[in-house]
């Protein structure tokens, strides 16, 4: 398949899923377990009649190493979701997510006892203060967001207390999940470099293996579910009828999220690994830029400042500069031999 193609599936499906994503938690805040389990319910409904034409495909990897690799996934998706509860913003969150090579560079150390170029450390170290840049001003935000509410009146020093610590919490939840994806990115190395790479065979056991789980989150699905059937009518004008607009943002986000994959599996596939850097960057960045102007989130200075550092950071980490610069103008070493 052309790599234009999955470019143009990331673009597409990546940005817009974080666009339902927004709009969902915007208008109900704690609905980070139902998106979970309807993108996981959708993707492992694909895989088993394509993937796996319903178990009648041989596995390529054994089962019993999928099942560490599946609960570390399963956790990493929940708790990213369930942290948009805890007073984070999407823009802060995003940041967060895009810091994913610090903390697969501080696994890298320690687990599999690997050595960096100087230039690895010092963009791992922008990245870093980007992000607590990022963090210490959106802690401001919160505070400023609980002293600007009048409905209730002015809230007291315990409620402002109250939600400072709940931020922390979400805080908290964003940091063990940065930790938690680098890690199973280490173990999916380890298992890739035994078995070979299997991207789409992953994809189906890692959605369809944390099902049962999702049975202690039912009582909160549920809920959610009498609450998005309850959400104001949306027209749908291709069908001529109205429908209740949580479930439309619903639909809109699952599906995007099956589109943003394929399009990385695409791109994995057909493309290098800088070309995927590149393209992956670009769309968390073009993502943020949305969703300051558009949702119009708090996004200051400083904030820019952290936010630069950090796909700046992101960029030097992977040598995007340097190959770029040499895929343009090829060394004259190269130049000499060809």
């Amino acid at each position: 398949m052309h790599p234009g193609i999955g470019i143009a599936l990331v673009m597409i499906g990546c940005c817009s899923n974080v666009f339902f994503l927004e709009l969902l938690i915007k208008e109900i805040p704690s609905s980070g377990n139902i998106v979970t389990f309807m993108q996981f319910l959708f993707i492992a409904s694909e895989g088993l009649l394509f993937t796996t034409k319903f178990f009648t495909v041989e596995r390529n990897i054994p089962f019993k190493n999928y099942l560490t690799m599946v609960a570390i996934f399963f956790v990493v998706q929940v708790v990213n979701n369930y942290a948009l509860n805890f007073n984070i913003s999407m823009p802060l969150h995003m940041i967060f997510r895009a810091g994913s090579l610090m903390a697969n560079l501080i696994l890298g150390v320690i687990i599999l006892k690997k050595e960096y170029k100087i230039s690895k450390y010092l963009s791992v170290l922008m990245i870093s203060i980007g992000i607590a840049i990022c963090t210490i001003v959106s802690s401001q935000d919160v505070k400023g967001h609980r002293k600007a509410g009048v409905d209730e009146g002015p809230p007291s020093e315990e409620d402002l207390l109250h939600e400072y610590l709940r931020w922390c919490v979400g805080i908290a939840m964003l940091l063990f999940a940065l930790f938690m994806s680098a890690r199973m990115g280490i173990f999916q190395e380890q298992i890739y470099a035994r078995f070979g790479k299997h991207p789409k065979e992953a994809l189906f056991y890692n959605h369809a293996l944390p099902l049962p789980f999702f049975i202690f989150l039912a009582g909160d699905i549920w809920n959610h579910c009498v609450l998005f059937s309850q959400s104001a009518p949306m027209d749908i004008p291709i069908i001529g009828i109205q429908f209740p607009k949580m479930w439309m943002y619903l639909l809109g986000n699952v599906i995007t999220q099956y589109i943003c994959i394929s399009g990385v599996f695409i791109l994995t596939t057909e493309c290098a690994s800088l070309t995927v850097t590149l393209v992956v960057t670009l769309r968390k960045f073009i993502s943020l830029i949305f969703s300051i102007f558009y949702f119009k989130n708090p996004f200051t200075l400083y904030h820019w400042i952290g936010t630069a550092m950090v796909f700046s950071g992101t960029l030097i980490f992977t040598e995007a500069f340097t190959k770029t610069r040499d895929a343009i103008f090829p060394p004259k070493s190269v130049e000499k031999r060809e």
